[in-house]
Order: structure tokens, then C-alpha cells, then sequence
């Protein structure tokens, strides 16, 4: 219970104890000897449990306060009431920064603070792992020293933070990274940074997707456009170029039909969810079918053909996808590979798994293309598709046919060395074709 004291009630406790004293010192004839006496054992007796106060708040290990009659009583009572109201929202302080940590550090989201001068004051380890900072350590150091590029440091001076800036990650991880800086306090920052690595490249894809749209729809459509409006007038046309212009027009028309088709099963299997990997696929049966519809092309380039079937495996997937993969695998090495060339397909094990690779005596591709050549309508040579009556959609379809069965196109080649394509089936997804 707390107790308030008034000054009337600490001079009724100073009467009553020097009261007796005197009485005593009027009695005996010793009046001022015996206040002297009251007054000298009140001091000492309060500079006693003023020691034992002392060390009690510097000495002591227990928050429990020592015994202690009258006034000292209540305030050992009061410092130790107060002390525990401080140690309880020291915990609930505490209790609330540690969440504050843990929420920092699950957005996906790198975040720092920093004061208005630049100065680093906190950051989550994702702010770390992006701008290479060292927690504590780079704690006061300026974040013009850490992230040292001319547009950041342009940019930072300025301190015009309306619009975000978008930088290099400095730590060499080639990320396109987001900077937004909004006012935290009166006198610091936040700073959250994002990796739009992946959202730039998916605009370009788009981008990239329109155009080539566009350039693959407007060749045959100019073509056909041409050829319409040379036979508008018929009767001066000599029947041999009727002939040709039919001709031209039928295969285009064919050309945009297949690419069509193909854009309609990359949409079909993008949409699609993952294989349940219950049916079986008899892959050297699966093959051997492919390679008999694609004979008469490879007869008509005079190819020589090498297959080798030393795997059995079936493969647990969708037979659907596995054809068109290795279908596009086995019709992209006969456009691209070499007149009276040589063309190896095979289906083998590789340790654990079961290998396909389809491999040709080209002309090989650049190293820089390789990344690129499963996106749609990608073109290492301009209109090398054109040419070869190809809609440059055959390896996207090979590559989203592959990811629904825990696999990916892998691509070797050097120019005037040919090429060779082939991925592989984990263990988990092979069978006995009996």
C-alpha cells in the first residue's frame, strides 16, 4: 500500500522521538545534552538504513529489499515497487523489439534504417545479403561508404526520395535492386529494397513476345497480301505464277496455323498443374515412333542417322509432353544441322538416371545465346526461323514439357562444332517398361 507523507506527519514522527529525550534531560537537569543525544542517534540511525539502502540498490544481487522498521520501511517498499514496474516493461519492451526483429526479418523485402545524415542504424539479413552490409559491425558507417555507386551517391545527395532508384546489387550477384526511401522518425529513414531481377526480365519477355508476335504474323500476312493482290487480276497472271502464289500462300498459311497450334499448347501446359506421374511411358517405343514420322525429312537432307537405345526405362509422366519434347528436340537438329550431315539420338543411363540427347554436326550457337534460346521467338540469327519454316516456339515448348516432369533442357555448343541438347529423368520417375 503506498503511503504519502506531509510535512505535519513527518514533525509529529520528529516530536515523538525526541519527546522522551527530553523528558528524561528535564528531569535529570539535562535538557540540551539530551536533545543533543535525540538528534545524534536519529542521524545515525537514518544513515544506517541509508547505507543498507546504498547497498542494496549498487551491491546486492536480489531485487528483495532488506528489512527495515517505520519510514525506511516504505521507502525500501517504494524503490522496490518501482523497480519492479521497470523491470516488467523493460520485458514487455523488450518482448516488443524482438517481434519487431522477427517481423523485419520475415517480409521478403530487404529493410534498413539510417539516419538523415546517412549513417547506418539497423538492417534485417536480407538488407545484408544484398548490400553486403556486416551487422554490427558497419553500424554509424555512412551508407555512401557501403554502396559506393555514382547514381546512388547522386542520387542520395539530392535527396529528392519522391521516385525510387534502381541499382546494381554491390555485392556482384548481377540483381537489378529497388531502393525506396521513406521518413521513419523525425530524424532517420527506412529504406526498403527489392529484387526486381525477375520482374524486369518477365517485361522483357513480354516485350520481346509482342514484337516477335507481330514480325512472325506480319511476314506470311505481307506474303499472302502480295500474292492477293497480284491475282486480283487474274487474267493477265501466267498460270505458272497462279501456281506458285497458291503454293506460297497454302505453306504460309500453313506456317501461321502451326504456330497457332503451338502457342495453344505453351498456354495449354503453362495452365496445366504437375503430372501425378502414374502413367507409364515406354520412352524407346515413344522414340522410335518419332523418328519414323520424321524419316522422310531426314531422307530428304540425306542424314545419316545413329540411334542408340541401351535404356529400357519407361518413365513415369505424360506422354504427350515427353513426345512433343523430343519431337521438337529431334526436328530442331534436322533444320539446323548440316546437308548430308550426321544426327545421333539416344536414350541411355547416366549413373541414376535416363538421359535423352539428340546431337547434330551444325554450325553451333554462340555461348552468349544459350540462356536465351528457350524463350519464345528467340532468334540467334535474324530470321534463321523464317528460313527454316520454323515458329522459334519449339524449345519453349520442350522446356515447360520437361518442368512437369522435375526436369530441364540442358544445351551443349560451340560455333563450327555442332550441338548437342538433352535432359535427364531423376530415378524417382523411372520404371521397367515390363
Amino acid at each position: 500500500m503506498e503511503r504519502h507523507y506531509t510535512l505535519t506527519r513527518l514533525l509529529k514522527r520528529l516530536i515523538a522521538w525526541v519527546l522522551p529525550f527530553a523528558l528524561i534531560g528535564w528531569l535529570l537537569d539535562l535538557l540540551w545534552p539530551a536533545l543533543a543525544v535525540a538528534f545524534a542517534s536519529a542521524v545515525i540511525w537514518h544513515l544506517f538504513y541509508f547505507h543498507r539502502l546504498n547497498h542494496w540498490l549498487w551491491q546486492s544481487r536480489t531485487m528483495l529489499p532488506p528489512q527495515a522498521p517505520g519510514a525506511w520501511s516504505d521507502i525500501y517498499d517504494g524503490i522496490y515497487r518501482t523497480l519492479r514496474r521497470a523491470q516488467i516493461k523493460r520485458r514487455q519492451l523488450s518482448i516488443l523489439l524482438q517481434r519487431f526483429r522477427q517481423a523485419a526479418e520475415a517480409i521478403p523485402d530487404a529493410a534498413f534504417v539510417i539516419e538523415s545524415d546517412g549513417t547506418l542504424v539497423w538492417s534485417n539479413k536480407l538488407a545484408q545479403i544484398y548490400f553486403g552490409l556486416r551487422w554490427p559491425a558497419d553500424r554509424g558507417i555512412r551508407i555512401t561508404n557501403l554502396i559506393r555507386y555514382p547514381r546512388f551517391l547522386k542520387y542520395f545527395e539530392i535527396a529528392d526520395f519522391d521516385e525510387p532508384i534502381t541499382i546494381l546489387d554491390p555485392v556482384g550477384e548481377q540483381r537489378d535492386i529497388e531502393m525506396r526511401f521513406m521518413p521513419y522518425t523525425d530524424t532517420q529513414l527506412l529504406v526498403i529494397a527489392r529484387d526486381i531481377t525477375q520482374l524486369r526480365k518477365l517485361e522483357r519477355l513480354r516485350k520481346d513476345f509482342v514484337a516477335n508476335v507481330s514480325h512472325e504474323l506480319k511476314t506470311p500476312l505481307t506474303v499472302m497480301n502480295g500474292y492477293l493482290e497480284l491475282l486480283q487480276d487474274s487474267e493477265g497472271v501466267p498460270p505458272a505464277m497462279v501456281k506458285k502464289a497458291v503454293h506460297d500462300m497454302n505453306l504460309q498459311n500453313q506456317r501461321m496455323q502451326k504456330m497457332v497450334e503451338q502457342l495453344l499448347t505453351l498456354s495449354r501446359m503453362e495452365g496445366q498443374m504437375q503430372d501425378t506421374f502414374t502413367k507409364k511411358v515406354a520412352m524407346v517405343t515413344l522414340i522410335q515412333e518419332v523418328i519414323a514420322e520424321l524419316q522422310p525429312i531426314i531422307q530428304a537432307k540425306n542424314i545419316a542417322l545413329h540411334v542408340d537405345m541401351s535404356a529400357t526405362d519407361a518413365v513415369l509422366g505424360n506422354e504427350e509432353k515427353l513426345r512433343a519434347a523430343c519431337s521438337n528436340l529431334i526436328t530442331n537438329a534436322i533444320k539446323y544441322g548440316k546437308e548430308s550431315g550426321h544426327l545421333r539420338v539416344a536414350w541411355y543411363r547416366v549413373g541414376q538416371f535416363a538421359e535423352f540427347s539428340v546431337e547434330d554436326d551444325g554450325p553451333g550457337i554462340e555461348t552468349e545465346h544459350l540462356p536465351r534460346l528457350t524463350e519464345r521467338f528467340y532468334r540467334v540469327e535474324k530470321d534463321r526461323n523464317s528460313a527454316s519454316g520454323g515458329t522459334g516456339l519449339g524449345l519453349s515448348i520442350v522446356k515447360h514439357a520437361l518442368e512437369h516432369h522435375r526436369s530441364y533442357l540442358q544445351i551443349e555448343s560451340a560455333p563450327g562444332q555442332g550441338s548437342r541438347f538433352f535432359f535427364r529423368i531423376a530415378p524417382e520417375l523411372l520404371v521397367s517398361a515390363n
